[in-house]
């Protein structure tokens, strides 16, 4: 599994070519763990992956499942601020 900085320079990269090729957007909308693997994410089997575009007045915000393996949401909280959350 890729540590939480190399998934947020992976992201990047996705987002960087989206912005780039209309097509290659429309194959992230349509197909995000396709497109997700070819760039070499690895995709759990049986999560579902879906993208959604932003738009000038409407935002998205997921709010993430709580970890199972923590000790109670303080020590949650210091995880995610160390960036210990998984993001893709």
């Amino acid at each position: 599994m890729q540590g939480f900085n190399e998934q947020q320079k992976v992201w990047a990269k996705i987002v960087a070519k989206a912005w780039a090729d209309e097509d290659y957007k429309q194959r992230l909308l349509a197909d995000a763990a396709a497109v997700l693997k070819a760039e070499g994410v690895d995709v759990p089997e049986g999560v579902a992956f879906k993208c959604l575009e932003a738009t000038e007045t409407q935002a998205w915000l997921v709010l993430p499942l709580m970890p199972t393996d923590v000790g109670g949401v303080s020590e949650g909280e210091e995880r995610l601020a160390a960036g210990g959350g998984n993001f893709l």
